[in-house]
C-alpha cells in the first residue's frame, strides 16, 4: 500500500467535480529531491528567490535549484537539522540541530561561527541584513531566546532576550522586529528599542506545543500572521501616540483579523490581501471506524474581522501522509513568484499560482470553449501553451458533435480567417455529414476566395434538394466564384425535367447576366414579367434587343415601358415604336399619349391618328388633346365626333371653327344646359349670340329662369323681361327679379363706392401737390441756367439780377426766357413743355 502511495501521480491535486476553478496548480519537486528522500527524510526548508535550503533527518543540508536539482552539499550533524534561516542577500545561512548544535556561515566566504549546547536548539534565525558589517546579529531558540551579536575583535556576544516560558519553537524576523513563539504564545521584540511590545497568547493551551506548534510568518514589515492549533490572528504593528507612551513600549500591537478553521494549522503564507493555509486533517476510515491521518489541505481563504470566506480548497496527496503529524508539515513561500512549497518527510509539492495556458487547460476540460477561445485571445501574447486557432477548431469540432451546425459554421469566419486549407477541410467535413447547406452562409467570398469547386460543389447541393436557396446562393455570390458555364447547364438540366419552373428560370437569367448573354437573360425576364427587365435594359443597354419586344414590355408595365422608351428616343425612334404598336392600338394610345404630355410638337404627325385612338380608348382626354393640340386637323376631328356624338367636343369644335351659333344651337338643343349656353355667351360675347339664347328661351319657362338668374351683368334684363309672354308661369320669377334688383344696387353701390374712393384720392394729390408747390427751393452757386448755362447767380452779389425757378426744379435767368404770349401770363418751363410732361409754372421768381 506504501508502494503504491508512493508511485501514484500526485502533481496535481485532487479537484473537486464542480465548476469551481482552483486557485493553484500543484507539482512534485523531483530530480535531486526525489533522490534525497528515498534514503532520508525532510526536516525543514528555506526558500529564497534563487535558491531552496532543504535539512534532513540525518543532519544534512542540500542547497537546490528551482526545479529540485542538487548544487551543493553540507554534513552539519549526525542527527535533526531543526530550523534553517537565510538572510536577504541569500548569502549567508543559520543551520541549528536536535544534538544542540549552532551554525552560522557564509555561502560564498570562509566566514564562519559554531556554538553547541547542552540541549536541543529548535531555532536559528539570522539578521535580516546579515551581510551588512552592523547588523551581524542571530537569535537561536531552545530553553531561552539568546541574540547574539559580534562586537570588537570580532567575538560574539550572547544576550538573553526571553526565558521560562518553555521552549522557544519558531522565530521569524523581519526588519527591526522578531517574533517568537514559547508554549505560552508569541511574543514581539523591537531590536531598535530592545522592548518587548506585546504577548499573544495561545488560544487552546490543551494541545502539546510540541505537536501543534506555532506557524508564524510576516506578511511585511508591520503584519504578523499566527496560526496556532485551528486558530489564526493577523496582528499590525502599530506606532503609539507619544501623549500615551510614558512607560509603555513606543510601539503596540493590533489585532485585526482573528478567525478558527476546521482543522489544525502547519503553515500559513500571504497571497495578496489573501492567506494560504496548510492544514493536517484527521478523518474516522469507513473500513476500521478509527482516526486516520487524511491527505492535508492547502486552502486559499479571505480574512474577515471575525471569519473567513473560503475561495478554494485543494486536497494533497503527498507520500507517506498516512504516518505525518501536524508537526512533519511546513508551508514555506518565495515572495517573488508567489511559488508554496509544502514540505512533509517523504515528500515537497510546490504550488504555484495557475497562470493563462492553466486557467484555458481547465476551460478545455470543462468543455467552455467560447470561453477559453476570449481567454486566448484577451492573451494571446503572453499564453505560452495553447494557440488560438488550435482551440477554435476544437471549438468547432465540439459543436459539430454536439448538432450544432449553424453555430460551428458560423464560428468558422472568425477562426478560420483567410486560412482556405483549412477552409476547404472543413466545407468537406461539413460534407461528409451532410450539412453544405449550414456552412454556405459563411463561406468567405472576397479575400480569401476559395477553390470555384467548393463553390460548385454547394450550388449543386442545392440545386438537388432547394431551389429558393440555390436562387438566394446565385443572387449574394459574385459570379466570378465558379464556373458559370457548369452551373447553367446544371440549372437547364433541371429545367427539363420542370420547364415552368419560376424560380429556376429567374436564377437562370441572373446567371445568363453574369454570363453578358443578355439577350437569353431578358427573354426570361420577359416570358416571367419579372421586375428587373427594366433594370437589365437600362444597366446593360439593351436598347437593340428590344426593338422587337416593345409590345412584351409594354404588355408587362406600360407605364414603365413608356417612360423608358421616351426617356430613350435617340435608340428607339417614335416611329418606331408606333410602327411596333400597331397592331395594338390600345398600347399605342397609352406611348401617343404620354408623349403629347411630354411635348405637344414631337408626334405632331399622328395627332390626326390620336383623335381616333382618343375616341375610343380615352374620352376623357379627348377634349384636353383638342384644346392643346396645335396640328390637329379640325374638320376630321369634327367628323369624327359629329359621328360618335359627342356634343361637348362637337360644340369646342364648331366654336373654335367659327361656327358659334351652331354650336350654341347644339348646346340648347342637344344638351338643353342653359348655364353651359351662357357661360358660352358669355365666353364668345357676341350680341347675336345671346339675341339667338333669347330667342331659343323665351317660351321655355326654365331656360327663362337661367337667363334671369345670370343674364344682368351681360345684356339689360328689360330687353328679355319685354319678351315675356303675358301669362307665363316661370319658376321662382320672384327670386330671379329680386336678384336682378340686388345685382343692381350692388352696381350702383359699386359705382358710389369707385367715385368717393376716386374723389378722395383727388383731393389728396391736390392737398400734396399744394404742399409740394409752396415748399422752398434751394438756389446756389452750383446751380446754373438751364438756357444759357452759366451760373445762376451773379459772381457780383451787390448788382441786380432776375430770376425764374419752376416747379421741376429748372432754373433761368429771367432775360433768358422767351416773352409769355399775350393770351395768358402763366410762364412754363421750355424743357419740360417740349418733352410732353405737362404744364409747369414758375414757382418762384427772384429780383434783386
Amino acid at each position: 500500500q506504501e508502494t503504491r502511495s508512493n508511485e501514484e501521480s500526485t502533481d496535481e491535486s485532487e479537484e473537486d467535480e464542480s465548476e469551481e476553478e482552483p486557485k493553484l496548480k500543484y507539482e512534485r519537486l523531483s530530480n535531486g529531491v526525489t533522490e534525497i528522500l528515498q534514503k532520508d527524510a525532510a526536516s525543514c526548508m528555506t526558500v529564497h528567490e534563487k535558491f531552496l535550503a532543504l535539512g534532513t533527518h540525518y543532519g544534512k543540508v542540500y542547497l537546490l535549484d528551482v526545479q529540485g536539482n542538487i548544487t551543493q552539499k553540507f554534513d552539519v550533524s549526525p542527527v535533526k537539522i531543526n530550523q534553517i534561516s537565510l538572510d536577504e542577500s541569500g548569502e549567508h545561512m543559520g543551520v541549528c540541530s536536535e544534538d544542540g548544535k549552532v551554525q552560522v556561515f557564509g555561502l560564498y566566504s570562509a566566514e564562519e561561527y559554531h556554538e553547541m549546547f547542552d540541549c536541543p536548539i529548535k531555532i536559528v534565525a539570522v539578521h535580516p541584513h546579515f551581510v551588512r558589517s552592523h547588523f551581524k546579529q542571530f537569535v537561536t531558540g531552545g530553553k531561552k531566546l539568546l541574540l547574539y551579536e559580534r562586537g570588537w575583535m570580532n567575538r560574539w556576544k550572547p544576550s538573553v532576550l526571553h526565558e521560562g516560558e518553555g521552549n522557544i519553537r519558531n522565530v521569524k524576523w523581519r526588519g527591526h522586529l522578531i517574533a517568537w513563539a514559547n508554549n505560552m504564545g508569541v511574543k514581539i521584540l523591537d531590536m531598535i528599542s530592545k522592548q518587548r511590545i506585546t504577548n499573544v497568547p495561545r488560544d487552546d493551551i490543551s494541545l502539546r506545543p510540541d505537536m501543534y506548534p506555532c506557524s508564524l510568518c510576516w506578511k511585511d514589515n508591520l503584519t504578523l500572521i499566527i496560526g496556532w492549533g485551528n486558530s489564526v490572528k493577523i496582528c499590525s504593528v502599530k506606532e503609539r501616540h507619544a501623549s500615551e507612551m510614558r512607560d509603555l513600549p513606543n510601539r503596540y500591537v493590533e489585532i485585526v483579523f482573528q478567525f478558527d478553521t476546521e482543522f489544525y494549522i502547519s503553515g500559513l503564507a500571504p497571497i495578496c490581501d489573501q492567506l494560504v493555509i496548510l492544514s493536517y486533517v484527521k478523518e474516522i476510515s469507513e473500513k476500521t471506524e478509527v482516526e486516520c491521518c487524511a491527505r492535508p489541505r492547502l486552502d486559499i481563504v479571505q480574512p474577515l474581522p471575525e471569519s473567513c470566506e473560503e475561495i478554494s480548497s485543494d486536497a494533497l496527496t503527498v507520500r507517506g501522509f498516512q504516518e505525518n503529524e501536524c508537526r512533519d508539515y511546513h508551508l514555506e513561500y518565495s515572495e517573488g513568484e508567489s511559488l508554496f512549497y509544502i514540505i512533509s518527510p517523504r515528500d515537497v509539492v510546490v504550488a504555484k499560482e495557475r497562470d493563462q495556458d492553466d486557467h484555458i487547460d481547465w476551460l478545455l476540460e470543462k468543455k467552455k470553449y467560447e470561453e477559453a477561445l476570449m481567454a486566448a485571445e484577451i492573451s494571446q501574447k503572453t499564453i505560452k501553451k495553447h494557440k488560438i486557432l488550435d482551440i477554435g477548431l476544437a471549438y468547432i469540432n465540439h459543436l459539430v458533435e454536439r448538432g450544432e451546425y449553424d453555430l460551428a459554421a458560423r464560428k468558422c469566419q472568425k477562426i478560420l480567417g483567410k486560412n482556405t486549407e483549412l477552409w476547404e477541410f472543413e466545407v468537406y467535413k461539413f460534407k461528409e455529414i451532410g450539412q453544405l447547406k449550414a456552412i454556405s452562409r459563411y463561406l468567405p467570398r472576397r479575400d480569401p476566395v476559395l477553390k470555384p469547386l467548393i463553390y460548385e460543389m454547394v450550388l449543386h447541393e442545392f440545386l438537388e434538394s432547394d431551389y429558393e436557396g440555390f436562387a438566394t446562393l446565385i443572387k449574394e455570390w459574385p459570379g466570378d466564384l465558379y464556373n458559370n458555364t457548369i452551373i447553367v447547364q446544371a440549372v437547364v438540366d433541371h429545367l427539363k425535367k420542370d420547364p415552368q419552373n419560376r424560380t429556376l428560370l429567374r436564377t437562370l437569367a441572373e446567371l445568363y447576366t453574369y454570363d453578358q448573354r443578355y439577350g437569353r437573360a431578358l427573354e426570361i425576364y420577359l416570358t416571367l414579367r419579372h421586375k428587373d427587365v427594366f433594370q437589365l435594359i437600362h444597366k446593360h443597354n439593351l436598347f437593340s434587343s428590344i426593338r422587337d419586344k416593345i409590345v412584351l414590355l409594354m404588355d408587362f408595365d406600360s407605364e414603365k415601358a413608356v417612360d423608358m422608351l421616351l426617356d430613350n428616343e435617340d435608340k428607339i425612334s417614335i416611329d418606331r415604336v408606333v410602327e411596333e404598336l400597331e397592331n395594338r392600338p390600345e398600347l399605342q394610345h397609352v406611348y401617343l399619349h404620354k408623349l403629347f404630355k411630354r411635348d405637344h410638337h414631337k408626334g405632331q404627325r399622328y395627332h390626326e391618328k390620336q383623335i381616333s385612338l382618343y375616341a375610343e380608348y380615352d374620352r376623357p382626354n379627348l377634349l384636353p388633346f383638342l384644346r392643346d393640340s396645335t396640328h390637329c386637323p379640325l374638320e376630321k376631328a369634327l367628323e369624327i365626333c359629329q359621328q360618335r356624338n359627342f356634343v361637348e367636343e362637337t360644340v369646342y369644335l364648331l366654336s373654335r371653327m367659327g361656327n358659334s351659333r351652331s354650336a350654341l344651337k347644339m348646346i340648347m338643343e342637344e344638351l338643353q344646359d342653359v348655364d353651359k349656353a351662357i357661360e358660352f355667351a358669355k365666353e364668345q360675347d357676341d350680341g347675336e349670340l345671346w339675341e339667338d339664347l333669347i330667342l331659343y328661351s323665351i317660351d321655355k319657362p326654365p331656360f327663362i329662369t337661367g337667363l334671369l338668374n345670370n343674364i344682368g351683368t351681360h345684356v339689360d334684363p328689360i330687353l328679355l323681361i319685354h319678351r315675356i309672354k303675358e301669362g307665363m308661369e316661370i319658376p321662382n320669377l320672384r327670386d330671379s327679379l329680386v336678384k336682378i334688383l340686388q345685382d343692381y344696387n350692388l352696381q350702383i353701390l359699386l359705382r358710389e363706392g369707385c367715385k368717393k374712393i376716386l374723389v378722395a384720392d383727388s383731393l389728396s394729390l391736390l392737398k400734396k401737390m399744394h404742399r409740394t408747390q409752396m415748399k422752398g427751393v434751394l438756389v446756389d452757386e452750383e446751380n446754373i441756367c438751364e438756357s444759357c448755362l452759366s451760373p445762376i447767380l451773379p459772381s457780383d452779389a451787390s448788382k441786380s439780377f432776375n430770376v425764374v425757378v419752376f416747379h421741376c426744379r429748372h432754373m433761368f435767368h429771367k432775360e433768358c426766357l422767351p416773352v409769355p404770349n399775350t393770351v395768358s401770363s402763366v410762364q412754363f418751363c421750355n424743357i419740360c413743355s417740349a418733352k410732353h410732361r405737362g404744364p409747369g409754372s414758375a414757382i418762384l421768381e427772384m429780383k434783386k
